[in-house]
């Protein structure tokens, strides 16, 4: 009964559970990995990707909602429903994703090893000659690292740490002619390879450490007898968000650095194991971490299938998966090479990442490091690549004795130490550093190159919705700017006094901010777009993003479609608008592009009468991108980018091969083509000669 008035309250609800939401984000994930029309390489490469984010999930937003429960702090979730009968929804929604994602693995993939050339195998299946291989890389390797701590009455109970594979093993002794059951850890560590490899002559044996652990687990206890040893994982909390506005006065660096020590003992939020485990042990854990089944998940096979990176990286498997399309040359550009200097100040450039690459940007730095006559750099950094190229050329600039300004951003989720490290090997070299702005976290992509050119200077601008990051840029699409415009550089100019200093610039031209007003722009032109449909203009709004969850813009959508304008929205990830439903939202639409690339690009097109106005930047419509960071949508003025990126609008409202469509009540169908529709595949699309030159006038509402 109480189930029923759970779900009768979610469906009344106008808006959609964030957090359920992000869950069938998930599950569009995971059917690509059901998708046998890719290889199994790129089928265990999305199954890897399921279990990230789950990881994630429960570390920042399980964890989120633990903060309330555990404080006794009120939370109204969007489904109409308070923190513990969210959390038993949550969770149970979540069990069931890790009952369907390990089903695929279990039933669909496993099968597909063998003939792949490979296969993951127990220390039971192999050979004798494999199983001396095996015992002789865990007496050198593997024995030396692993460390049982026991808890009884004279020991305490030890720090397990966060997403490590632990064994709990249960051990017997007799003392005094009394029974005595023990619970002894031992954790894996993490720098060990999540399989031990073998190679036969005509595939390669995975073979898991938890195994060669398992089989060799008496060496740890000697002369005692062994009741049981369950191979376990634990998430902790991850999420510091009621924290950092706390003493926005203290000393931003030490407290972010404080934060991370805490992350290793936030409270447990899930508890993932094998099947049958000990119920002594069980017990012990329960009321350690003050948990109970929900947070209890049992898997039915390998424990943290994030491991399958090791098999989808081999090297004897590298040609076997996704063969990502060279690169092509931007709309803007010209293919021949040019002096980047000379022509961004005659010509603005649209870059549309990953089918256009990032060297023209890159090189643009590394160049601007070495020219005598750039006087300075300033940027902001969210994610940086390993050996990155862009911290690279700031600390040539510095070298070269130009002034850089560097705002590293040390809140950038799980990126903190190694921009910290990078922020601190820039400051000795003399860059001007700046570690985030207290309780904002800059999250807008922005870089401007200061050179002198005669009597006057020239500032030369890069502003977009990705990161600067050479790695994921060949992952994620993303669209940027090349401009020299005057415009543009004196708003970003401004930005950047703001992020740097104490200015409060009144207003931008072409720049909408936040956490200022970036908001209230955006609905004050959805709310143009509803006045125009009352006035009998035609009107529209087409927005691709990566998530929808603030209330208010969502409310001015509603009024928008109640008005008439017809609404086209994109959304990857998180959406908590309801399309569809009668007398609220019947003229908004909403899709899904979830394929071989991360749909990371933001791109915003109101249809203004016919003089349409399109941004891109930064931002999603979220609360935290509003309130919480600094933010930067730009609008797109030259005539021909402007077509471009429409187009990219066009073609991604014509998809039908990556494409899900989402239901009134919160749930996605995959879009397919119709009897004799074209296919379009965006991630095909976009690489090929025609759509380089392609920039018609196209209807997109």
């Amino acid at each position: 009964m109480l189930t029923n008035k759970v779900s009768d309250q979610i469906k009344r609800s106008k808006y959609i559970s964030r957090d359920l939401s992000w869950l069938r984000f998930n599950y569009r994930v995971l059917d690509q990995a059901r998708d046998t029309s890719r290889t199994i390489f790129d089928r265990l490469k999305f199954m890897a990707i399921t279990a990230s984010n789950l990881d994630e999930f429960f570390m920042i937003r399980v964890g989120s909602l633990y903060n309330y429960i555990d404080y006794g702090k009120e939370r109204l979730d969007y489904s109409g429903l308070r923190e513990l009968p969210f959390r038993k929804k949550l969770l149970d929604y979540a069990h069931r994703f890790v009952n369907d994602q390990y089903l695929t693995f279990n039933n669909e993939l496993t099968e597909l090893f063998d003939k792949s050339g490979f296969d993951i195998l127990k220390v039971g299946d192999l050979t004798e000659i494999e199983q001396k291989k095996v015992d002789s890389y865990f007496k050198n390797t593997i024995y030396p690292l692993l460390t049982p701590m026991v808890f009884d009455n004279y020991h305490g109970f030890p720090l397990l740490m966060n997403q490590l594979l632990t064994f709990g093993v249960v051990t017997r002794t007799t003392e005094e002619q009394k029974a005595q059951d023990r619970v002894t850890f031992v954790q894996i560590p993490q720098n060990l390879a999540r399989f031990y490899e073998i190679n036969r002559k005509d595939k390669i044996i995975f073979v898991p450490i938890e195994e060669i652990i398992r089989w060799k687990i008496k060496k740890l206890f000697r002369n005692v007898e062994i009741v049981s040893a369950n191979l376990f994982r634990i998430t902790r909390n991850g999420d510091f968000t009621l924290e950092e506005s706390d003493d926005i006065e203290a000393d931003f660096v030490q407290e972010i650095k404080s934060k991370l020590k805490t992350r290793k003992k936030g409270r447990v939020v899930r508890l993932e194991i094998e099947r049958n485990p000990s119920a002594f042990m069980m017990k012990v854990l329960k009321e350690r971490w003050t948990i109970d089944n929900a947070n209890v998940f049992t898997i039915t096979s390998m424990i943290d299938l994030r491991g399958l990176w090791q098999i989808i990286n081999h090297r004897q498997f590298k040609d076997k998966g996704f063969k990502q399309p060279a690169s092509v040359t931007p709309l803007s550009l010209p293919a021949e090479s040019v002096d980047m200097f000379q022509y961004l100040k005659e010509h603005d450039v649209l870059l549309h990442h990953p089918y256009n690459n990032m060297e023209p940007v890159v090189q643009l730095l590394e160049r601007a490091a070495e020219d005598p006559y750039v006087l300075g750099i300033k940027q902001t950094i969210y994610r940086l690549a390993d050996q990155s190229r862009v911290t690279a050329a700031l600390l040539k600039a510095a070298e070269n004795g130009k002034h850089v300004s560097v705002l590293f951003e040390v809140k950038a989720r799980f990126d903190e130490e190694r921009n910290l490290r990078e922020g601190e090997r820039l400051e000795k070299a003399g860059c001007f550093v700046i570690y985030g702005i207290s309780k904002y976290k800059t999250h807008t992509k922005m870089l401007m190159i200061i050179r002198k050119e005669g009597e006057k200077v020239t500032r030369y601008v890069h502003i977009g919705s990705g990161n600067y990051n050479e790695q994921t840029a060949r992952l994620y699409t993303d669209v940027s700017l090349l401009t020299t415009n005057d415009v543009y550089a004196h708003d970003v100019s401004e930005f950047f006094n703001v992020i740097t200093g104490h200015s409060r610039p009144n207003e931008y031209k072409y720049l909408l901010t936040s956490p200022k007003s970036m908001r209230q722009q955006l609905i004050e032109l959805i709310r143009h777009e509803a006045r125009n449909a009352k006035k009998g203009l035609k009107s529209g709004i087409v927005i691709k993003i990566n998530s929808l969850e603030d209330k208010e813009v969502i409310d001015e959508f509603y009024k928008a479609s109640k008005a008439g304008v017809p609404i086209k929205l994109i959304v990857r990830g998180i959406c908590c608008l309801r399309p569809g439903r009668e007398d609220l939202s019947e003229n908004i639409s909403v899709k899904s592009i979830v394929g071989e690339y991360l749909e990371h690009s933001r791109i915003y097109y109101f249809h203004n009468n016919g003089d349409p106005k399109v941004y891109g930047g930064s931002a999603d419509v979220m609360v935290r991108s509003f309130d919480r960071r600094i933010e930067a949508l730009f609008l797109i003025v030259n005539e021909e980018l402007k077509k471009e990126a429409i187009n990219i609008l066009y073609y991604n409202l014509l998809d039908n091969q990556n494409s899900y469509i989402m239901r009134e009540d919160g749930t996605y169908s995959r879009k397919k083509p119709a009897a004799n529709e074209e296919i379009v595949d965006v991630h095909k699309l976009f690489y090929k000669k025609v759509f380089e030159e392609t920039t018609q006038e196209v209807e997109l509402v």
